[in-house]
């Protein structure tokens, strides 16, 4: 249920409110605005009426919240939230560019890239340390030296690091060396991993499944926020059709409808998205006219050298002109890049 209190209303009542509904057993949330405060109460709903709130002279209007994902959901916070990657706010009138290559190599490949993507105005550095890889043979990443290479990369350019978790165990190790969390599309649904991210706060990237729905999506991105922490990023990165000219099919019209429905950040991947280097510039534009909050794309100094996903990746020069290209359509959205 979602409890709108009067104006007026203080801190201390506010927070008075929010004791009684815990003390029910029921989850509270609280949440300030400007004009008002709204409460949240998840959980029966038959015990929030026995405190008989709508008689309470704080409150103005109590409403139940119809989806099943309920902290995500605009019903709870029409508000559009922010995510915070080091010091830079995903979300809102921000357009985020987060970028690196597929997998962390070496040292140097990573330097390198890093200096690459920050001399263009970059948000964050991707790179992954551990690979879940369609087959066992491909290149599995570097594992933890890979995330010490990461956490160089952050100490030397300043820019946050954006890194997959395969697997519930590594969650708190990878919290020592970087920004962000990725739970990848194979893992969208392994619910005990999204619930260990959950517990730790960290922000979180998380990518929808290759055959999820987006109300499977919004509900991933529910346990996160159920376990305790609301630093999530939604993020379409295509889905499997029975096209076969691209990769997958980049769903646009889910950034569209997510931003409807959830006040979370939506980001676009157009690299996994089209598996097409020629198509990740316009499908760049694409997003940003579309309303979503940012990017995350691959970027290599030697695309034909990489280890994982070189065909995907942009160099230099490809970057550089994405990133030139960008800003008029994103400025045309009413974001800033």
């Amino acid at each position: 249920m979602i409890i709108i209190l009067k104006p007026g209303v203080s801190e201390a009542q506010a927070l008075e409110l929010v004791g009684k509904i815990e003390a029910t057993g029921l989850k509270p949330l609280y949440m300030p605005g400007v004009e008002r405060t709204v409460l949240g109460a998840i959980g029966d709903e038959r015990v929030l009426q026995g405190l008989h709130l709508d008689s309470d002279p704080r409150v103005d209007e109590i409403k139940p919240i119809l989806s099943k994902y309920k902290l995500v959901s605009r019903e709870l916070n029409p508000v559009d939230s922010h995510v915070m990657l080091g010091k830079h706010a995903v979300g809102g009138d921000r357009f985020t560019v987060i970028a690196g290559p597929c997998g962390v190599e070496s040292r140097d490949q990573l330097l390198g890239v890093a200096e690459m993507v920050k001399g263009q105005g970059v948000a964050a550095l991707r790179g992954g340390a551990f690979k879940p890889r369609t087959s066992p043979y491909s290149f599995q990443g570097l594992g933890e030296e890979g995330l010490k290479l990461l956490k160089e990369a952050n100490q030397l350019t300043g820019l946050p690091t954006v890194s997959e978790v395969v697997d519930a165990a590594d969650a708190e190790l990878m919290a020592n060396y970087v920004d962000c969390l990725q739970i990848g599309a194979r893992n969208m649904q392994n619910f005990r991993l999204l619930e260990a991210v959950g517990r730790l706060g960290l922000p979180v990237l998380l990518k929808r499944g290759m055959s999820a729905t987006l109300e499977e999506l919004l509900l991933a991105a529910e346990y996160i926020v159920n376990a305790g922490n609301n630093q999530v990023i939604l993020c379409e990165r295509g889905i499997r059709t029975f096209e076969t000219a691209t990769r997958n099919t980049l769903d646009l019209n889910a950034v569209a409808y997510l931003k409807r429905k959830t006040h979370l950040p939506v980001l676009v991947d157009p690299s996994h998205g089209t598996g097409v280097r020629e198509l990740i510039a316009p499908l760049s534009y694409a997003s940003a006219a579309v309303g979503a909050d940012g990017i995350i794309v691959e970027a290599h100094l030697n695309p034909c050298e990489a280890l994982s996903d070189g065909h995907q990746a942009l160099d230099a020069d490809q970057f550089a002109g994405l990133m030139a290209g960008l800003r008029p359509f994103v400025e045309a959205a009413g974001k800033q890049l």
